[in-house]
């Protein structure tokens, strides 16, 4: 496993390629991959980006619009292959994306549409053996925030994520799966095949309604079991990136180096606490 930087960790303040210069003046051992501008750059350029700085390249942001009118999602599921050969080419099968834990559509209908959606996705994506991570939403104002429920549990997730196909997973996020009430049992039940990418981040003890997600801690600072996490992830086998996502805490007041050094040093004490290897 190795630590990533994350832009939501420095506020968005710093575009590519200056973003992946920062991950490794501050000494963390891998990058998040902005999609749009490292392409426009080309695969041959980020790749020696990256081999010139000693960085991992961690994840891609999952490029469709899956959320919206059938056109715009055929209009993005036409550019998919050129992503997901960038994705292989640079090394980083890996794509993730987010799915609303609420919404103005019906359960089931929601359910189909995006079912197609991702399974016609992930085909394509399986042509260059590039893997995509859906993440759920546990807190509570999320759930809530539209008519009807969507899924929100890490085992309807991963069951969600087995029907759109073999190289679908999970994007996990210690604050969600500590916010939906998930457990170590359901790191390993999902296995090293069905964990895509993590996100590595602290809560705080508060009652559900007055959790906000853009208000979270640093990996050590809260209540979160991180080390049960750490071990879970370690038993199932898993080697890739955890990236440093955390929203608020003042960070938009410190300098983006300032803010990059506070959350690579706070995971590292965690990692040392659990008693498991960063790479």
């Amino acid at each position: 496993m190795f630590l990533a930087l994350n832009s939501v960790l420095v506020q968005g303040r710093v575009a590519w390629p200056d973003f992946a210069k920062l991950a490794a003046k501050v000494q963390f051992p891998g990058t998040d991959v902005m999609l749009e501008p490292a392409m426009a750059a080309g695969a041959d350029a980020t790749n020696r980006l990256l081999t010139q700085l000693k960085l991992r390249p961690a994840v891609l942001d999952f490029p469709v619009e899956f959320r919206k009118d059938e056109e715009s999602f055929r209009a993005g599921l036409k550019k998919l292959p050129q992503a997901a050969a960038f994705a292989a080419a640079i090394h980083c099968p890996r794509m993730i994306t987010w799915i609303m834990s609420s919404s103005d559509t019906p359960k089931d209908q929601l359910r189909e549409l995006y079912l197609r959606r991702f399974s016609e996705s992930a085909k394509v994506l399986a042509g260059y053996n590039v893997r995509l991570g859906l993440e759920f939403l546990g807190p509570l104002h999320l759930r809530k925030q539209y008519r009807y429920e969507f899924v929100w549990r890490m085992a309807e997730m991963l069951e969600f994520a087995k029907e759109c196909g073999p190289n679908v997973g999970l994007l996990l996020d210690a604050w969600h799966w500590h916010l939906a009430g998930a457990t170590t049992h359901d790191i390993i039940n999902a296995g090293r095949e069905r964990i895509v990418h993590v996100h590595f981040d602290d809560a705080r003890s508060l009652p559900a309604d007055q959790i906000r997600d853009d208000q979270r801690l640093l990996p050590g600072e809260g209540v979160i079991d991180l080390t049960g996490f750490l071990r879970a992830l370690q038993e199932i086998g898993y080697t890739d990136a955890l990236s440093v996502e955390v929203f608020g805490r003042g960070l938009e007041k410190m300098t983006p180096e300032q803010a990059a050094k506070l959350g690579l040093d706070a995971s590292l004490k965690v990692f040392a606490k659990a008693g498991v290897p960063q790479g």
